[in-house]
């Protein structure tokens, strides 16, 4: 999985471009972002700690959850589904 967010400025520039309005951190795109900065920050604390298994569970729980979001935003908002995947450089 390749890095797509690198730092916490660019994800909350990224959440600037995506809100839908100021206060919005319940909205799929939103949720998207954020999950993928969880799973980026996850990803290289398995560098260096590679038999964390407990960790390891709770990131494909997070890879699942953001899948079934982009699938519901596929779904729903075609437009916003395509934004968040140029946005994240996501593949799909």
């Amino acid at each position: 999985m390749p890095a797509t967010l690198s730092s916490s400025t660019e994800t909350q520039a990224v959440l600037q471009k995506l809100r839908l309005h100021e206060q919005d951190t319940g909205s799929p795109q939103v949720q998207v972002i954020l999950l993928t900065e969880r799973i980026n920050q996850l990803s290289a604390h398995f560098q260096t700690h590679r038999r964390d298994f407990n960790s390891r569970q709770g990131l494909l729980k997070m890879v699942g959850r953001r899948r079934s979001l982009l699938e519901y935003l596929k779904r729903c908002d075609e437009a916003a589904y395509r934004s968040v995947l140029d946005a994240l450089n996501l593949r799909k």
